[in-house]
């Protein structure tokens, strides 16, 4: 029975025997399997392959979060040697290396 048929049964039930508290919160879960139904339609996610595309998406963020993250370790990694390197130059200078080898 489809989410629209069993709301319209609910509340025709509580027109005909008045809004107890169940039928009133079944009209309640029905309304909002409807509106998550609708939403879900209205994104493009309605149809059976969805499930897949999610799955997908969240590969593909999981690598794109992991690619980032060794592209930053690799950058600050290249920022450390050039420091390391011109700390050894400067060394280098301060000493009269280049004095010593001409």
């Amino acid at each position: 029975m489809k989410h629209d048929d069993m709301l319209a049964r609910l509340i025709g039930q509580a027109a005909q025997d008045g809004g107890d508290l169940a039928t009133l919160r079944a009209i309640v879960e029905e309304s909002s399997a409807i509106g998550a139904d609708r939403a879900l339609v209205r994104l493009g996610l309605g149809d059976e392959g969805a499930q897949d595309d999610i799955d997908e998406l969240r590969e593909l963020l999981g690598a794109w979060r992991d690619a980032k993250a060794s592209a930053w370790k690799a950058a600050v990694e290249w920022i450390v040697r050039g420091v390391l390197a011109l700390l050894l130059v400067g060394i280098a200078v301060r000493l009269g290396v280049g004095e010593m080898l001409a």
